[in-house]
Protein backbone atom coordinates (compact mmCIF):
# COMPACT_ATOMS: atom_id res chain seq x y z
CA UNK A 1 0.00 0.00 0.00
CA UNK A 2 1.38 3.40 -1.17
CA UNK A 3 2.00 6.21 1.81
CA UNK A 4 2.76 9.92 1.74
CA UNK A 5 4.32 12.43 3.19
CA UNK A 6 3.77 16.11 2.79
CA UNK A 7 6.29 18.49 3.59
CA UNK A 8 6.98 22.32 2.99
CA UNK A 9 3.86 24.18 4.57
CA UNK A 10 4.43 27.15 7.23
CA UNK A 11 3.45 30.36 7.74
CA UNK A 12 3.64 33.24 4.96
CA UNK A 13 1.84 36.28 4.37
CA UNK A 14 -0.67 37.17 2.26
CA UNK A 15 1.01 38.06 -1.36
CA UNK A 16 3.46 35.23 -0.67
CA UNK A 17 4.61 32.09 -2.32
CA UNK A 18 5.40 28.48 -1.14
CA UNK A 19 6.13 25.20 -2.61
CA UNK A 20 5.07 21.85 -0.90
CA UNK A 21 6.21 18.45 -1.77
CA UNK A 22 4.48 14.95 -1.25
CA UNK A 23 6.41 11.80 -1.13
CA UNK A 24 5.33 8.85 -1.65
CA UNK A 25 6.72 5.15 -0.46
CA UNK A 26 5.60 1.56 -1.04
CA UNK A 27 4.28 2.01 -4.88
CA UNK A 28 5.79 4.05 -7.77
CA UNK A 29 3.53 7.11 -8.41
CA UNK A 30 3.94 7.24 -12.26
CA UNK A 31 0.69 4.51 -12.67
CA UNK A 32 -1.73 6.80 -10.77
CA UNK A 33 -3.58 10.14 -11.65
CA UNK A 34 -1.93 11.83 -8.02
CA UNK A 35 -3.98 15.27 -6.24
CA UNK A 36 -3.48 17.66 -3.70
CA UNK A 37 -6.25 18.52 -1.30
CA UNK A 38 -6.82 20.66 0.93
CA UNK A 39 -8.68 20.66 4.28
CA UNK A 40 -9.49 23.99 6.03
CA UNK A 41 -10.50 24.44 9.71
CA UNK A 42 -14.69 23.40 10.30
CA UNK A 43 -14.73 22.64 6.12
CA UNK A 44 -14.85 19.21 4.48
CA UNK A 45 -11.97 18.08 2.73
CA UNK A 46 -11.81 19.58 -1.08
CA UNK A 47 -9.76 19.00 -3.81
CA UNK A 48 -7.04 21.33 -5.07
CA UNK A 49 -5.52 20.68 -8.21
CA UNK A 50 -5.27 17.28 -10.01
CA UNK A 51 -2.47 15.65 -12.23
CA UNK A 52 -2.06 12.82 -14.93
CA UNK A 53 0.33 9.47 -14.79
CA UNK A 54 0.91 11.27 -18.42
CA UNK A 55 1.25 15.16 -16.78
CA UNK A 56 -1.87 16.58 -17.78
CA UNK A 57 -2.94 18.90 -15.22
CA UNK A 58 -6.06 20.63 -13.77
CA UNK A 59 -6.78 23.34 -10.96
CA UNK A 60 -9.35 24.23 -9.12
CA UNK A 61 -11.16 27.65 -10.15
CA UNK A 62 -10.34 29.12 -6.90
CA UNK A 63 -6.32 28.41 -6.69
CA UNK A 64 -6.05 28.91 -10.89
CA UNK A 65 -3.44 31.15 -12.11
CA UNK A 66 -2.24 30.99 -8.48
CA UNK A 67 -0.88 27.30 -7.90
CA UNK A 68 0.89 24.68 -10.32
CA UNK A 69 0.51 21.28 -9.78
CA UNK A 70 3.87 18.84 -11.04
CA UNK A 71 5.42 15.84 -10.54
CA UNK A 72 8.89 14.27 -10.62
CA UNK A 73 8.09 10.19 -10.86
CA UNK A 74 11.99 9.18 -10.47
CA UNK A 75 11.57 10.86 -7.49
CA UNK A 76 8.35 9.34 -6.55
CA UNK A 77 7.17 13.13 -5.68
CA UNK A 78 4.32 15.62 -6.29
CA UNK A 79 4.57 19.08 -5.62
CA UNK A 80 2.22 22.12 -5.38
CA UNK A 81 3.65 25.64 -6.24
CA UNK A 82 1.56 28.56 -4.27
CA UNK A 83 2.10 31.60 -5.42
CA UNK A 84 -0.03 34.61 -4.59
CA UNK A 85 -1.11 33.40 -1.03
CA UNK A 86 -4.12 34.65 0.79
CA UNK A 87 -5.71 33.83 3.69
CA UNK A 88 -8.46 31.14 2.56
CA UNK A 89 -5.36 29.32 1.09
CA UNK A 90 -4.95 28.44 5.53
CA UNK A 91 -5.63 24.83 5.30
CA UNK A 92 -3.88 21.71 5.52
CA UNK A 93 -2.79 20.56 2.17
CA UNK A 94 -2.85 16.39 1.36
CA UNK A 95 -1.64 14.86 -1.10
CA UNK A 96 -3.32 11.29 -2.61
CA UNK A 97 -4.40 9.13 -5.81
CA UNK A 98 -6.99 10.87 -7.59
CA UNK A 99 -9.78 10.11 -7.34
CA UNK A 100 -9.49 8.66 -3.89
CA UNK A 101 -11.76 6.00 -2.97
CA UNK A 102 -9.91 3.66 -0.50
CA UNK A 103 -6.44 4.18 1.32
CA UNK A 104 -4.62 5.90 3.78
CA UNK A 105 -4.22 9.39 4.34
CA UNK A 106 -0.73 11.16 5.06
CA UNK A 107 -0.45 13.45 8.16
CA UNK A 108 -0.77 16.40 5.88
CA UNK A 109 1.51 20.24 6.23
CA UNK A 110 -0.40 22.90 7.12
CA UNK A 111 0.08 26.11 5.48
CA UNK A 112 -1.24 29.26 7.42
CA UNK A 113 -1.30 32.42 5.32
CA UNK A 114 -1.27 35.59 8.09
CA UNK A 115 0.18 39.00 8.82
Amino acid sequence: QVQFVESGGGLVQPGGSLKISCAASGRRLSMYAMAWYRQAPGKQRELVATITSGGATNHGDSVKGRFTISRDNAKNTVYLQMNSLNPEDTAVYYCNKYPWRTGSWGQGTQVTVSS
